[in-house]
């Protein structure tokens, strides 16, 4: 389930508790979480709803003006669903990623953990790559990352989603970065460098 900016923010500040949703199949469920950029969010409730049912008051909780308002922004086709959340705390993430001082056990977990990656990946070796190409192409459109390694839009943003979990990348409006965590990786002893060419190596071709 994805928010607009402004809805986030307003999520952030307290102001949104409420979201509708036109969905064939609920992508969230009661007693689960979900992450965004301002927090973690506990769903709550989820619940289908009939249109008539959905007020201005609920229009407002969910960041719109009125009810016409927010029933027509909403996109998508099935039955509209009426979701209930709070703000519990912050993403886990978030304080991981602005983590600079890395230690030797740390890395080498890192090293393992990306090492496991590149090898259950179907296409390759890709981990190193990516970090190279997140740090020499910060805030570039993932379609654009992604076909100048020769793949495919979503399997490349997904394999980001690995990276943003160890807390090494993190989104901008548009695209990546590394992270305080991911530059303090990403730079020590060269290892970036050389799992890059090994990568190289196994197929996945690497930025000029």
């Amino acid at each position: 389930m994805l928010f607009r900016q402004d809805v986030l923010r307003r999520i952030g500040e307290g102001g949104v508790t409420l979201a509708f949703r036109r969905w064939r199949r609920p992508t969230v469920k009661a007693g689960g979480t979900l992450r965004t950029r301002v927090g973690v969010l506990a769903i709550e409730s989820v619940e289908l709803v009939d249109e008539a049912h959905v007020t201005d008051a609920d229009a407002r909780r969910a960041g719109a003006p009125n009810r016409e308002a927010l029933l027509a922004g909403l996109p998508g086709e099935g039955a509209l669903h009426r979701i209930e959340f709070r703000l519990a705390g912050p993403d886990p993430r978030i304080a991981l990623r602005e983590r600079s001082d890395i230690s030797a056990t740390e890395r080498a977990e890192l090293d393992a953990r990306l090492a496991r990656l590149d090898a259950a990946s179907r296409h390759g070796p890709w981990t190193a790559a990516v970090l190279d190409l997140i740090a020499e192409r910060p805030a570039t459109r993932a379609p654009d990352l992604a076909a100048s390694v020769g793949r495919e839009t979503a399997p490349f943003k997904a394999d980001v989603r690995k990276l943003k979990e160890l807390g090494l990348t993190e989104s901008l409006e548009v695209g990546y970065r590394l992270s305080p965590r991911g530059r303090a990786y990403y730079g020590y002893s060269g290892v970036a460098r050389k799992r890059s060419r090994s990568s190289s190596k196994a197929g996945l071709r690497t930025p000029s």
